[in-house]
This record gives structure tokens, C-alpha cells and sequence, in this order.
């Protein structure tokens, strides 16, 4: 199957799309795209690779499901277009930027420029039914994405892996921490991070000092 991803990752992810589940994964989006709204944009669903190549990735961020509302989703995990409201989720990973960085809370909730700099933000399911949080769980993307993750973790040594909330943590268990710097933490959403886990856990300074003592760059958060 010829799927438009990164060339990068289609050279490592080539035997997932020869499998008979990702051919059920593609026939039930592509029905779904031809007869409901759908986010993201088709040409977006792999945005997170396309942004963000296999050699370039130093950082992932895992997701659950792309935003279901019009016009936020792009393909990026947490990330919205620009000139959307952002997110409460967002507005908290941004809060957190600022109090453990010091860095101003951007106008906007567009994170491509994360993914340019080797941030693979990675929802676990890359397409939903508008206003339909979790309508495309466990129609086969959770396999891909496991692959996806397993690669990387396979693959490359000393990637930093932020793991919110139980989801996340419970996806990433196939990661080998021996090779990775692991960060777990609540998730940033209003209903969880408000109850104390998620503000002060210093991620962002945490991820760009174990970047720089493996001398890599670190991100601008």
C-alpha cells in the first residue's frame, strides 16, 4: 500500500502497511471521510511524521485522540491551527512552560514549530468524527501508533518520551527506558492536572537538559 508519509518513516514502517489491519484501518477512514465530517483534514492524518522525521525525532509526545471540534485538529497532538482558541489542555502544558522556563504563553496553539525541531507529537488514534471524542478508538490506529513507538524505542537511543496521564503511561510501557528518558507526570487536561501532578513537574526543563548532556540541541519550547 503506497501510504503519503515522510519518506524516513515509510522506509521503517513499510511491513506495518502491508498487514491486513492497517488495509482495515484505511478502508473504514476513507469510508468515513466520503459519508461524515472528519478531523483532521485527510491530507493531515500524518502530519506528526511529516513534520517530524525518524532521524530528526529526539522527543515524543503521546496523545490520545485528535481534537473533534472544527477547525482544531492538524494532525499534531495538543496542537490546534493557528487563529483557534486554545484548549484547556494546551493552556495548561503552556503554563507550565512558563513557570518552569520562564517563557512568555504563545498567542497560539499552533505547535508545527515543536514538531520542526524534532518533537514527534503522536496521538495514539490519527482520526475522529467531528464532535465525537473517541469514535475512531479501536479500529486498528493503536496498532499502527504501538508500531510507531516501538520503533522508535527499537530504533534510536537517548529519545526523551513525556508520558501524561495513565493512557499515555500505559501505551508507553513498550518503550525500553534503559535506551530512553521516560517522564511521566498527570495529564494536563483541567480534571486531572488541577488536582496536583501535572503543575511543577518541570518537563520541558527536564527534557532539554538530558537533550544537551547527550549534546544534542535543546527545544525552544
Amino acid at each position: 500500500m503506497d501510504v503519503k508519509i515522510e519518506e524516513s518513516w515509510k522506509k521503517r514502517l513499510e511491513p506495518e502497511f502491508a498487514k491486513p489491519y492497517f488495509t482495515e484501518v484505511v478502508n473504514f477512514v476513507k469510508q468515513e471521510y466520503s459519508t461524515k465530517q472528519i478531523f483532521p483534514p485527510a491530507k493531515q492524518i500524518f502530519n506528526a511524521f511529516n513534520y517530524c522525521s525518524f532521524d530528526d525525532c529526539k522527543v515524543v509526545i503521546l496523545g490520545q485522540d485528535p481534537y473533534h471540534g472544527f477547525g482544531q485538529a492538524n494532525g499534531l497532538c495538543f496542537s490546534v491551527n493557528d487563529g483557534v482558541r486554545i484548549p484547556p489542555s494546551l493552556v495548561n502544558i503552556f503554563k507550565e512552560i512558563n513557570s518552569d522556563l520562564g517563557k512568555p504563553v504563545p498567542n497560539s496553539g499552533n505547535l508545527e514549530r515543536w514538531a520542526k525541531q524534532g518533537v514527534l507529537l503522536l496521538n495514539a488514534t490519527l482520526t475522529v468524527e467531528s464532535g465525537k471524542a473517541g469514535s475512531h478508538q479501536n479500529k486498528g490506529w493503536e496498532r499502527f501508533t504501538d508500531a510507531v513507538i516501538k520503533c522508535v524505542s527499537d530504533e534510536k537511543k537517548h529519545v526523551v518520551f513525556m508520558l501524561w496521564g495513565r493512557y499515555a503511561q500505559d501505551k508507553g510501557s513498550i518503550i525500553k527506558a534503559a535506551d530512553h528518558y521516560v517522564l511521566k507526570s498527570k495529564h494536563p487536561s483541567p480534571m486531572s492536572a488541577n488536582g496536583g501532578g501535572w503543575f511543577g513537574n518541570a518537563h520541558f526543563s527536564k527534557t532539554n537538559a538530558y537533550l544537551q548532556s547527550q549534546g544534542l540541541e535543546p527545544i525552544n519550547w
